[in-house]
């Protein structure tokens, strides 16, 4: 059977929680329906808080030649390798970060232009790195809530989450909303023809933003809130599911 497109020329699709089940893996049923998308003739791109090289096998596991929105919107890239837009997150701020991270003795961890970061492997030289992302996680909510309360305080910061245990920090106006205004500025869409999906806080503004904001079954409930229609969970096929009853038609 063949399927073409709707009235949406642009789906936007989360990682971690959304594309992907609790093992990381694409099921075979939501390959399947990205393809049949692909195929229709709908853009489809990758939209993650992921850093390029680890979002990138998701990207050619599925075949995409499509814009890619890495680490929250801090990177833009026209197609896989290609990069369009970086936003940096000002080395200063990363110091300041990386410091209350050991004051509360937490999990945490730093995407730069190069590579990645975190408590067991901290960079030398934080001045001389190109950085992206800051990101805590503990489960402990009071020290996270402790954290977050203190970082609201400081200027020139986005804080997002992919988890109800974790902060994502980017620098300010770095979403993954902001990127997707830009992808559609690339291939002359419009923010209306755009479906984004996804089920964390880094999700949120994109979800409103766009044309059709999904939450996944297994969204944090304020993502759901934010929605305007909530499908199955990452683990029951949830994306496929966003593609067939919205994106084509038979």
């Amino acid at each position: 059977m063949a399927y073409q497109m709707g009235k949406y020329r642009l789906l936007a699709l989360d990682l971690d929680g959304t594309l992907l089940n609790e093992q990381s893996e694409i099921s075979e049923m939501n390959a399947k329906w990205v393809k049949h998308a692909i195929e229709a003739g709908v853009t489809v791109c990758v939209s993650t808080g992921r850093g390029f090289p680890s979002a990138l096998p998701f990207a050619e596991q599925l075949g995409l030649d499509t814009p890619m929105i890495t680490v929250n919107g801090g990177e833009i890239w026209t197609k896989p390798h290609a990069l369009h837009q970086r936003t940096l997150l000002d080395s200063d701020k990363i110091m300041k970060l990386h410091a209350l991270a050991e004051r509360y003795d937490v999990w945490f961890w730093a995407y730069t232009t190069e590579d990645i970061y975190n408590k067991e492997r901290w960079v030398g030289d934080t001045i001389a790195r190109n950085w992206l992302k800051f990101g805590y996680y503990t489960e402990d909510a009071p020290i996270l809530s402790a954290i977050l309360n203190e970082i609201q305080t400081w200027e020139g910061l986005e804080l997002s989450n992919s988890s109800p245990h974790n902060i994502e920090i980017n620098a300010q106006g770095v979403s993954k909303a902001s990127a997707l205004m830009e992808v559609c500025r690339m291939r002359g869409y419009d923010m209306s023809e755009v479906v984004a999906v996804g089920d964390s806080m880094n999700d949120i503004a994109a979800i409103r933003a766009s044309g059709l904001g999904v939450a996944m079954g297994n969204a944090q409930d304020e993502v759901k809130l934010a929605a305007n229609v909530i499908t199955g969970s990452n683990q029951k096929n949830g994306v496929a599911e966003v593609i067939q009853n919205y994106v084509l038609r038979a």
